[in-house]
């Protein structure tokens, strides 16, 4: 496994990083518990060394998953294993989204329970998943500094924030990455966020590669989703828009056959790529729930993309060719990542 330094003061990590909220959330009820614990140690044995969650993933569910994978893991992956956890997003007792706390107070309180549910003393990579608009950035993350000089922090991270944040952020305390969604349909960061990063030595943990699952080369028309699958909402799954979308992936689909890779091999190698195009340390996170998925998408370390192979992606998938928006419009209301 390769490994990369997340900025300049963050931790070295694996190249790829498990997002393990689909195995709680967001994606419908469709999971196998002891297949998410499976794929969890699969990654750890091929290396995997950053486990992404937050605490709001099916309300504790995903902590304790992972508390209990890491608790049945060999001694040496269970050592090696970073956590890195989002907090701030507040939920109601029917699931819905009632808002984000990004207070000192909250905090302490959200680390609490964080601590308890991973049956650890320290978390690796804390950050607040959405900037709450009522706090200003510089508590938030002077709140998760006093954390890491008592002890139960290691390194702050930012979630889905601008340009502007992130150097306020900066400012106040050294922050190790930067999480937020990037992929061939996404890349609306490259022009502000992605130069802000690079100039203040932050590293990236993009989610969302594979835009959830619709540039994998495994999404078609017919396939169905039951009530509490997040695509059931998602502009880009949609109608018109899922037709055209899948036009694109029928294009990236001709490369990756002519490489003899898979489509979703060959857009995270594309995302892999781009740490080195842009000088900056890029770890994507692969949302994968079963061991399947794992090992397709780390796979993608083995695919070496040149100047041609990235022209022709590129081509075939044009910035800002996607369709539709990534969040229904409520959300990206709320990102401030996406304010100009």
């Amino acid at each position: 496994m390769q490994n990369r330094q997340l900025g300049t003061t963050g931790p070295h990590v694996s190249a790829i990083g498990l997002g393990c909220m689909g195995m709680s959330a967001m994606y419908g009820t469709g999971v196998d518990r002891a297949e998410s614990i499976a794929t969890i140690h699969a990654a750890l044995d091929a290396g995997v060394t950053l486990l992404d969650t937050g605490d709001f993933y099916g309300m504790g569910h995903n902590e304790l998953l992972i508390n209990e994978a890491l608790r049945t893991a060999p001694a040496a992956h269970r050592e090696r294993a970073l956590t890195s956890v989002k907090f701030g997003a507040l939920r109601g007792p029917d699931g819905a989204w009632v808002g984000h706390d990004g207070r000192p107070a909250a905090i302490k309180n959200f680390l609490a329970y964080s601590l308890q549910r991973l049956g650890t003393d320290h978390i690796d990579i804390y950050r607040i998943a959405r900037l709450d608009p009522a706090v200003p950035i510089e508590e938030t993350v002077g709140a998760i500094a006093e954390a890491v000089q008592a002890g139960y922090v290691r390194h702050i991270g930012l979630s889905e924030v601008g340009a502007e944040t992130i150097r306020r952020a900066a400012a106040v305390a050294p922050i190790s990455d930067l999480q937020i969604e990037y992929s061939l349909v996404a890349r609306g960061i490259e022009d502000e966020i992605l130069p802000v990063c690079r100039e203040l030595g932050i590293g990236l943990t993009p989610y969302g590669v594979l835009s959830r699952g619709l540039i994998s080369g495994h999404w078609n028309r017919e396939r169905t989703t039951d009530a509490q699958d997040f695509r059931n909402r998602a502009p880009r799954f949609q109608g018109e828009n899922l037709d055209r979308n899948l036009e694109l992936v029928e294009a990236l689909r001709k490369i990756a056959d002519a490489r003899g890779v898979s489509v979703a091999q060959i857009a995270i190698a594309w995302v892999l790529a781009q740490g080195v195009r842009r000088s900056t340390a890029i770890v994507p996170l692969v949302g994968s729930r079963r061991r399947d998925q794992l090992a397709e998408a780390l796979g993608a370390l083995d695919v070496t993309l040149d100047a041609d192979d990235l022209a022709a992606i590129e081509e075939a998938v044009p910035a800002d060719a996607a369709a539709g928006a990534r969040y229904p419009e409520a959300q990206m209301a709320a990102l401030d990542s996406e304010k100009k």
